[in-house]
C-alpha cells in the first residue's frame, strides 16, 4: 500500500528531516519546551538521585492527579492545583525528616503520603461528578501542543529553580554526600532538604501540565542515574546528565513527528532504554575487572653492595 503523501516521511537525510521537523511551529514549541524541560529535569534529577530522593520525587510527581482533580472541582485553572498540591507534598516530606529517621521509615511515610494523595484525587473526581478530560494528558502529557505563553512560563520556572540550585550548591552538595559532617559543620542540613523539596515539587508542577506526570518523571531519574553510572564527579556527570535528557528529548520528539505514536512514549522508552544500555555495560566492565589476574610487581634490585 502506497505511504500517504500528506504524512511527513523519513527518508535518513538528516538535514532534510531535521527541516521537516523545523517546518512547523508546533514542533519548534515542543523542542523548546522539551529542552528546558530536559535541562530542569536533569540538575533537579541529578540532585534527587544523588540524595537517594528518588520514591519522593515519583511522590511529588503523582501528586498532580488530585492537584488537577481538585481545581476541576472548584472551577479553577489547573496549574493553581498542580502548583498547590506539589508544593504542599513538598511540605510534608521536608516535615517528616524533622527528626532522625531510618530509611524504612521515611520510605513507609512517603507511601502513606502518596496512597493518601490519590485516594484525595480519586474523591475530588467523584465529587466532581464527571469525567476529567485531560486524563491522558495529565498522564502522558501534550508536548506537541504548548504555546508560545507555555514555553514563556516554563523558562521563567526553570531559571528561577537554577537559579536558587545555584546559590545552595556547595552546602547542598555537602549535605547530600555526608549529612552527619555537614550537620557537624553548622551546615542546616534540615532546612536545605525542605528547600530543595520545594524546589523540586514546584518544578515537577511547572513541567507536570506539559510533560505529563510519567514523562517528566522519566527525564528526572534516567538521565542522572546514567550520568552517575558513568562518571562520578559532579561536574562531568552533571554535563553529561544534560546531554544525555537533550538527547532523549529530540529524539523521542523527532521519532514521534515520523511516527503515529506519542512523544511521551518514545522519551519514556529511550530514556529507559539509555539506563539499561548504560547498567548493563557497568557490570560486564566489573565482572571483566574481576576476572583480570592481579598486576604483580617486579621485586626493586638490591641496592649496590648488597648481595641479594
Amino acid at each position: 500500500m502506497p505511504a500517504d503523501e500528506s504524512n511527513p516521511q523519513l527518508v535518513w537525510n538528516l538535514a532534510h528531516d531535521v527541516s521537516q521537523v523545523l517546518e512547523y511551529h508546533f514542533m519548534v514549541n515542543a523542542l523548546l519546551a522539551g529542552s528546558v524541560v530536559a535541562v530542569m529535569s536533569g540538575v533537579v534529577g541529578w540532585l534527587m538521585v544523588l540524595r537517594g530522593e528518588t520514591f519522593a520525587g515519583h511522590t511529588l510527581s503523582m501528586m498532580a492527579f488530585p492537584g488537577a482533580s481538585a481545581a476541576a472541582l472548584a472551577g479553577i485553572p489547573a496549574v493553581w492545583g498542580y502548583f498547590a498540591f506539589c508544593g504542599a507534598g513538598a511540605l510534608a516530606l521536608g516535615g517528616f525528616g524533622g527528626r532522625r529517621r531510618t530509611w524504612s521509615e521515611q520510605s513507609a511515610a512517603i507511601g502513606a503520603l502518596q496512597a493518601a494523595a490519590l485516594a484525595a484525587g480519586f474523591l475530588f473526581v467523584s465529587l466532581y461528578g464527571g469525567v476529567l478530560g485531560d486524563l491522558e494528558s495529565l498522564l502522558f502529557g501534550n508536548l506537541l501542543g504548548v504555546s508560545n505563553g507555555q514555553v514563556i512560563v516554563l523558562g521563567a520556572v526553570a531559571l528561577a529553580a537554577l537559579a536558587l540550585l545555584a546559590g545552595l550548591t556547595r552546602p547542598l552538595l555537602f549535605a547530600s554526600v555526608d549529612p552527619d559532617v555537614a550537620a557537624a559543620r553548622g551546615v542546616p542540613v534540615r532546612a536545605l532538604a525542605s528547600t530543595f523539596l520545594l524546589i523540586l515539587g514546584l518544578a515537577v508542577a511547572a513541567t507536570s501540565q506539559i510533560t505529563g506526570v510519567l514523562l517528566v518523571f522519566a527525564l528526572l531519574v534516567g538521565p542522572p542515574a546514567s550520568a552517575q553510572l558513568i562518571t562520578a564527579p559532579p561536574g562531568p556527570s552533571l554535563a553529561l546528565t544534560i546531554f544525555l535528557g537533550l538527547l532523549v528529548v529530540w529524539l523521542g520528539l523527532g521519532i514521534a513527528y515520523f511516527s503515529v505514536y506519542p512523544a511521551g512514549f518514545y522519551i519514556a522508552t529511550i530514556s529507559f532504554a539509555v539506563y539499561a544500555f548504560v547498567r548493563l555495560s557497568a557490570r560486564v566492565a566489573l565482572q571483566r575487572s574481576r576476572r583480570l589476574p592481579p598486576v604483580r610487581s617486579s621485586p626493586s634490585p638490591p641496592p649496590r653492595g648488597v648481595i641479594a
